[in-house]
Parts: structure tokens; sequence; C-alpha cells
């Protein structure tokens, strides 16, 4: 049977394990091609049992990235070392660079089958690539297949560092858009080294900047020969995930209806039903742009939730709410009032709907409180404004 090059939509998670799942260690080091150090590919089709991991010991020095590492993680892709760890500024191989684009086509069934994984390359360094990463065989053949290689290239050179150029190309190859690129090939680059950059390969850094996926310095360069750390790829996936269309990874946005409780969280979502989520053990929360405990989140959140095997594994809190205990502006019906021995203004409580449930909260009022608006339609039942903060109302305007 004739091979086909398939491409499928698919969320980033399809990426190569390999290149923040274990690099040179579990995953290929040693030849066996494993995800996450022990799950062997096969080729009976079913899916392989994974295990995700998104604590590392490192954690400290991959700050600017860790949003786009466990972004990536919370969608399934293994990440880190058997000694647990990232190693975010480890460079990363041409051979890693190319699994995570095969795999990002969604493709990965393909590449490990019989037929791809006995195929004979035509590359000079062939045989290199059939001893040293055989599980790789089926990985070249496919990107082959799907034109991730130039018509000019004559070795594959696994071990040498993925570049920023190299690694900016493959993924718009992979995204099928290098008739886009192409097209763009005679526009000038604002960089100071655009001189750097191949003609033939402008049109792909321009639609890699246009499109997110890479940026240029602050210092105005390129920097098109730099090696790619594991971070910085990171990084770069995680940007050409929102590229891809039909993205069918687990996100879900909304606001936290309640904190946290039982492990479970309960978020009503723009169209106003809400979903309620079990929380995994080791979720990891991004708040105030660092890592937050699960107490942390507060009712009123603005959140980006992503699951993985039907739990919560990644939030992060978009907007925070704020925080009662401080500042408030609320608006319900008046549902209590209260008056102190001088015939003044004590306390008044404030209904809420919030779709089929009814909260009451009670105010204290200050006695210097500003009124605004008719005062005899302060009665149960009215709507009124107030504002105050620390739980005391310092404004009512009756509406």
């Amino acid at each position: 049977m004739k091979k086909q090059a398939v491409w499928k939509k698919t969320v980033i998670s399809s990426m190569a394990v390999m290149m923040l799942a274990g690099g040179a260690s579990s995953a290929f080091a040693n030849g066996n091609h494993n995800d996450n150090g022990g799950n062997k590919g096969d080729d009976r089709g079913g899916k392989k049992e994974v295990k995700v991991n998104w604590k590392f010991k490192d954690e400290d020095d991959m700050k600017w990235a860790m949003e786009y590492i466990m972004r990536l993680a919370s969608k399934g892709v293994f990440t880190g070392y058997e000694d647990g760890t990232f190693k975010p500024n480890q460079k990363i191989s041409r051979i890693e660079t190319l699994v995570s684009a095969v795999r990002l086509m969604g493709l990965r069934d393909q590449a490990e089958s019989t037929a791809e994984m006995s195929t004979k390359l035509n590359f000079k360094d062939a045989d290199l690539i059939a001893k040293k990463y055989p599980w790789a065989v089926g990985y070249v053949a496919v990107a082959v297949e799907n034109d991730l290689f130039s018509e000019t290239e004559t070795s594959v050179n696994p071990q040498a560092n993925a570049t920023r150029l190299w690694a900016a190309t493959i993924l718009v190859k992979a995204l099928k858009l290098e008739d886009e690129a192409k097209a763009l090939n005679n526009t000038q680059l604002d960089f100071k080294d655009a001189k750097n950059i191949p003609a033939g390969s402008v049109g792909y850094v321009a639609l890699a900047i246009k499109k997110g996926i890479i940026t240029g310095y602050n210092d105005n360069t390129f920097r098109p020969n730099q090696p790619v750390s594991r971070a910085e790829l990171a990084a770069l996936l995680d940007r050409t995930d929102s590229e891809i269309p039909d993205n069918d990874g687990q996100a879900i946005t909304g606001k936290l209806k309640a904190a946290a409780s039982n492990g479970q969280i309960t978020i009503t979502q723009s169209n106003g039903t809400d979903v309620t989520l079990a929380l995994d053990p080791n979720v990891f929360i991004f708040r105030e742009d660092k890592k937050a405990a699960v107490s942390a989140l507060k009712a009123g959140d603005e959140i980006l939730v992503r699951t993985y095997q039907n739990k919560v594994v990644f939030i992060e809190v978009t907007k925070a709410a704020i925080d009662q205990s401080t500042v408030f502006d609320v608006t319900g019906k008046i549902n209590t009032i209260t008056y102190n021995a001088n015939g003044k203004l004590a306390t008044i409580s404030i209904s809420k709907q919030d779709g089929n449930q009814t909260t009451v909260t009670i105010y204290n009022v200050a006695d210097n409180a500003l009124i605004a608006g008719d005062r005899n339609n302060l009665v149960t039942g009215h709507d009124v404004r107030i504002q105050g903060k620390d739980g005391v109302i310092a404004g009512i305007t009756i509406l």
C-alpha cells in the first residue's frame, strides 16, 4: 500500500513528547523511545497510557517560561527528566525538534507504524539515524513526505542544535503554510541582523513573526543562528498551538463561582452555564503572575482552566476578583434594613440572584454614608447600589 501523508488538525499535546519529556534522557538516550521513561511505542493502534508531570525541582530556573511549559504539560505532554528536572536552558537538537513537528501535525501513529519505521532513508547520515535514533526513522520518513525538509538538504544532522531560524521554519511548514511563507520572501525584515537570514527563508521568518510564533529581541536582532533551549522551544510550541484550527484541547474559561472545596471548583461560563470540575492533586495555578496555592483562588476570579483525564491540571487567573474584604461595589435588592438607637441606618443586607442561586450579604453602614436618590424607596425589595470598604457602606445609590 502506498504511504500517505496525512494532515490532521490536532492539539499541541500531540507534539514530540521527547522534547518536553525527557530530551536525551529517558525518551531518547536509551534508544527505547520511551514516553516518560516507561511506555514504549507500539503498532497496536491503541492509546498509550500517559503520565503527566508538571512539578519540577528546577522551577526557579525557568520562571519566564513556566506558563508555556505548564500549558503544554496540562494538555498531556509528558514533561521533565526522570530526576524531576526540566533543564530549561539545555539546547534542543534538530532530531528532537523534527519529532515535535511531526507530532504537532497529528502524524505520530503513522510515524511509529511498521511501514514508516522500516523506510530506507536517502540522507547521507541515514546510517547514523538508524544506529543512534532507530525510533526516529519513521518520523524522518514522514517529515520528508510532508515537505519539512528542503529539496537541497542531503543530511538530517540529528545531533546538531536546532537554531531559531530552523525551528521557526519547521513549525511554519508543520502548519502547512509554506506557500504563504514563500509569498513573503521579498519582505523587508526590520532587524539589524536581517542580512544573516537567507533570502529563501525571509518569508518563513516574516510569517512566523506575523503569526506570533516567534519574536525578535529587544535590541532589534533576530539571531537566526542562535540555538534554541528547551524553555524557548516550549514557548514556540505553545504559540504555535493557537494557530492550529479546530483545536480539540480541553480549555474552559469563565468566572470562579466559589472558592475551591472538596477538591472541586465550579465555573460559570460565558453562556451562563455552570460546570463543576475535579482538581488534580498537583494542579498548577498561576495567580498574579506567580505560582499559587489552591487556597489563593477567590470567588469571582476570571480563569482559564485546562483539564487532562477529566481533572483540572492547570488554572490561570486572567483577572483577579475584587477582594470584598477591602473594596466593594455591589448592585442588588434590599433584603433587610436595621437602625441604631439614634434612628440612623445600622446595617443593610443585599440579595443578589446568580442563576438559580440567591446570595444575601449583610453590610454595616458608616455614620457619614452618602445617600443618593429618593429615600422613600430605601425599603425592602428595592434596587440599590452600595459602595464601600472592609464591609462598611460609604455610599448608597437608590435606583
